[in-house]
Formats: structure tokens, sequence, C-alpha cells
């Protein structure tokens, strides 16, 4: 047995937390105004949550896929053939979970730092983004895993 469960786990938290710090950042933007405006008027953030959306739903993508796989291979199978894919989108997953806490920080700006108040979510889910890196392998250790999977087969030839 591997851990191709445990990984899916935490692909499928890092993702939906992003997401909360995506909504979180975006509902502050519209309600917060600087310089005569709201801060999601300034493009500058616009391009933030913009990025942020990209980076999650093209994980939520291969988080579908992995899904789909796992609920139609064999248990034996998918330990051969989903090691390496679960390895690199749990590193995908918790990178982009990390880069979208830390811009939601930055749109929050000191609110994500305070413990309660308006940015208390991101501030907290800011905080948890290693403890969601490390379980299940680290992203070094998942990358060396991925690359000596991908190898196998092509060391056969």
């Amino acid at each position: 047995y591997n851990f191709n469960h445990e990984r899916w786990g935490f692909i499928a938290q890092a993702t939906e937390f992003a997401r909360v710090c995506m909504d979180e950042a975006t509902r502050y933007a519209l309600r917060r105004r600087t310089f005569g405006k709201t801060l999601i008027e300034h493009p500058v953030i616009r391009a933030k949550v913009g990025e942020m959306a990209r980076q999650i739903e093209s994980t939520h993508a291969m988080l579908e896929l992995l899904t789909y796989q796992m609920t139609k291979m064999p248990k034996k199978e998918q330990m051969t053939k989903l090691a390496a894919d679960s390895a690199l989108i749990k590193v995908q997953a918790t990178k982009m979970f990390e880069y979208c806490a830390r811009e939601a920080a930055q749109i929050f700006g000191g609110n994500s730092y305070i413990r309660g108040g308006q940015g208390e979510k991101v501030e907290r889910l800011y905080r948890e983004v290693r403890a969601m890196a490390i379980p299940g392998g680290s992203e070094e250790i998942m990358i060396d895993l991925a690359v000596r999977q991908i190898l196998k087969p092509i060391k056969k030839l």
C-alpha cells in the first residue's frame, strides 16, 4: 500500500483552503476603499485575484482527473500508475495554497496579521500552509518520488 489516498486528501484540503483565501480576499477587496475607490478597482488587485483563480482551477482540474482515475483503477494498478501523479499534484496543490495565502495576506495588508477580525481566516490559513506541505511527503521528497516513478519504465528500454 502506498500513500496515494492520503495525498489525495491533502490535495483536496489545500485546494479548498486556497479557494477560501481567494474568496475572503475578494470579498475584502470589494469592501475596502483606498484612494477613493475599492481595492478591486485597482488593476494589481484584480491581477492577484485572477492569478489565484487560475492556479486554483487548474489544480482542481488535476484533482478531478486523479479522483476519476482512482475510482476506475484497481488498487494494485493505482499503486504503480498513480504514485507519480499524486506526488506531483500534491506539490502543485501545496505550492498553490501557499501562493494564495500569501497573496490574500497582501490584499488584506495588516489585517491578515491580527488574530480575529476581518482577516482572521487568512491569518489562520497562512500559518497552516507548511502543515499542509509536509505530511504525506514533503515537496522535495514528492518531486524525487515522481521522477523515480517516471524513470522506472524508461530504464527498462
